[in-house]
C-alpha cells in the first residue's frame, strides 16, 4: 500500500554540516583545505570560467538570431464601434470603461470589419487600411496616437 512505502536505504542523506568543531570531522578548514581561492568566504571563479582556457561558450559558433516579438494590440472592429452615438470621441481610456479592450494599459488597433454607420472621432494606436477608408467614408476621423502620448491627425 502506499501508505506503507519506505524509500530504499541511503536514498535520504544528512546534509554536511561544517565548522562546528574538530570533533564533528568538519572542523577547522570545513572541508575546504588549506588557503587558496577556493578556501576563502567569497572565493572560487564565475560560471564558465576555465582556468584561462577559451571558454566554451566563446569557442563554439553562433547561429541564428533573437527573436523580440512585435507590440501586442488589442483589436477592436468598426462593427462594435457602430452602436456608439455620432460625433463621439472613441479613445482607448473609452474603450476600456466600455468593456472592449481588457488589458491595463491597452494598445488598441482598429480593424475594418462591418461597417460604420455615422461619424466618429476615433484615437487609436494603429488603423488597418480599410478602417481608414471606412471611417473617412462615414465622414469620420481618425488619429493615430504616438508612443509618447501626444496624437496625429492621420485621416479625416
Amino acid at each position: 500500500m502506499l501508505d506503507q512505502l519506505k524509500r530504499p536505504k541511503g536514498a535520504k542523506k544528512r546534509h554536511k554540516v561544517v565548522g562546528r568543531g574538530r570533533g564533528s570531522g568538519h572542523g577547522r578548514t570545513s572541508g575546504r583545505g588549506n588557503k587558496g581561492q577556493n578556501s576563502r568566504a567569497s572565493g572560487g571563479v564565475r560560471p564558465g570560467f576555465e582556468g584561462g582556457q577559451m571558454p566554451l561558450i566563446r569557442r563554439i559558433p553562433k547561429r541564428g538570431f533573437t527573436f523580440t516579438p512585435k507590440a501586442k494590440y488589442e483589436v477592436v472592429s468598426l462593427e462594435s464601434l457602430s452602436k456608439f452615438s455620432a460625433g463621439t470621441e472613441i479613445t482607448p481610456e473609452f474603450l476600456k470603461s466600455a468593456r472592449l479592450v481588457n488589458r491595463k494599459d491597452p494598445k488598441v488597433k482598429i480593424l475594418g470589419d462591418g461597417m460604420l454607420k455615422h461619424a466618429l472621432t476615433i484615437k487609436a494606436h494603429a488603423f488597418s487600411k480599410s478602417a481608414l477608408e471606412k471611417i473617412k467614408k462615414s465622414g469620420g476621423k481618425a488619429h493615430i496616437i504616438a508612443a509618447a502620448g501626444s496624437s496625429e491627425p492621420s485621416a479625416s
